[in-house]
């Protein structure tokens, strides 16, 4: 099957939405299907305005009408609604093309956190977005329901998964006797990093991760170690060194790097907000707390086994699955 995926969001920038539509795209490859990703990639654009990691492209209608015109695809999935998902929306539109979406992101809590913008006008453009969309794959059983509370309609879970060939136990370099607190992600207000930082507690905090509050949150807290963005096998090794990763994000609709952390066999610490409660849904691999510090201790005296054992269920072929099942749904 000829699949194609619009999405405004890919390489270079680092988050789970890149890293979820390339585990997906190559799955898809190895189930032998022919993928066509349209992205911003080696076309003319523009930063976006606060996350300067974002391109949004300049001419996205001509890139959009080119890519359907020679790749003709069987499927359509538009992944974000950026330039490009609402070119390929209108293409969709305008060409009777049946399209699936989904909901990456809650971008009305971030422009909230950054501008203040009321989130009820933000859920209103995305409502209409997503309202032609014969299936809007959302990460969870809670993102579910928050959405079709919010007036959202034809909702199917897509979930998440780690590859955990790749994400594994190393070995532990110890450093004094105090905990390591690790968190990874986007340096970020939207991410809520502050929680962590602010921390009443005993131990050594590492940030691993790059975005625009970096500088100000490094001169702010000397204390902590911010060691910038890392990948592979030096991220990996963040990971497994860490006694616990703490998630102080309230917004994510997943937080794929919670499933990371517990691959390498490191119990979590969140709040009790959508994304973590789907992600930690064993107390035996982290903890969940309104107090982020009562869930930091209580996630010190996890298995480290048991998280490594619970990350093995999750898969990314399971999940491609998944959304190849959403895309037939659909037709």
């Amino acid at each position: 099957m000829k699949i194609m995926i619009v999405t405004d969001a890919w390489k270079p920038q680092v988050n789970g939405v890149v890293r979820t539509l390339e585990s997906t795209g190559k799955q898809l490859i190895t189930m032998g299907h022919d993928v066509e990703m349209v992205t911003p990639l080696g076309s003319k654009s523009i930063p976006c305005p606060t996350y300067s990691e974002i391109s949004l492209v300049l001419s996205p209608q001509r890139l959009v009408k080119g890519a359907f015109e020679k790749f003709q695809p069987d499927v359509i999935h538009i992944a974000t609604e950026g330039p490009l998902g609402w070119s390929a929306r209108r293409f969709c539109k305008k060409n009777d093309l049946r399209f699936t979406t989904s909901f990456h992101t809650q971008f009305p809590e971030y422009i909230y956190a950054r501008t203040g913008f009321p989130r009820r006008l933000t859920y209103n453009v995305l409502r209409r977005f997503h309202s032609l969309a014969r299936k809007v794959m959302v990460t969870t059983l809670s993102m579910e329901k928050k959405l079709a509370s919010a007036g959202f309609n034809n909702l199917i879970k897509w979930s998440r998964g780690v590859d955990t060939d790749l994400f594994r136990p190393q070995s532990r370099t110890v450093i004094g006797c105090k905990p390591k607190l690790l968190y990874v992600g986007r340096v970020a207000v939207e991410k809520n990093l502050e929680a962590f930082l602010t921390m009443d507690i005993d131990a050594v905090k590492i940030v691993v991760g790059d975005g625009p509050q970096l500088a100000y949150l490094k001169h702010k807290y000397p204390d902590v170690l911010f060691a910038g963005a890392k990948f592979g096998a030096e991220l990996i090794q963040y990971y497994s060194m860490a006694d616990a990763f703490v998630f102080p994000s309230r917004t994510d609709t997943f937080g794929l790097v919670m499933l990371e952390a517990l691959a390498c066999g490191t119990p979590v610490a969140a709040y009790p907000v959508e994304g973590p409660i789907d992600v930690v849904k064993s107390s035996e691999v982290g903890c969940l707390d309104k107090d982020l510090k009562t869930a930091t201790m209580m996630a010190l005296r996890k298995s480290r086994k048991k998280c490594r054992n619970y990350a093995l269920e999750f898969s990314w072929a399971k999940c491609t699955q998944q959304f190849f099942n959403n895309l037939l749904l659909a037709q």
